[in-house]
């Protein structure tokens, strides 16, 4: 009798840490997941803050609204030539 109930202790124990569709090793795997997307929720909740702030920003001063429609979306005024002057990793990198 002792060794029934203990191999099927171990049995069910062996069933329920590798066998089963909530083992272990999925545990595990979720819980790395979960932390991921922690990080991600994090940066993106920073990031939306820091749009929000810029977005205050553009409305409440035209000479920085105009700046970002420039810089960022190359708008320009009438009868107006707008170069865009981009730099390889190489050149910018000079010890």
């Amino acid at each position: 009798m002792r060794n029934f109930y203990l191999l099927t202790g171990l049995g069910f124990l062996l069933w329920i840490f590798f066998l089963d569709s909530n083992d272990l090793i999925t545990q595990y795997n979720r819980q790395e997941r979960l932390k991921n997307l922690q990080k991600t929720k994090v940066f993106y909740e920073k990031r939306i803050k820091e749009i929000q702030a810029d977005r205050q920003e553009l409305s409440r001063n035209l000479q920085i609204f105009e700046k970002f429609a420039r810089e960022r979306h190359y708008f320009k005024k009438p009868k107006e030539d707008v170069f865009v002057i981009e730099l390889d990793e190489k050149t910018e990198k000079k010890p």
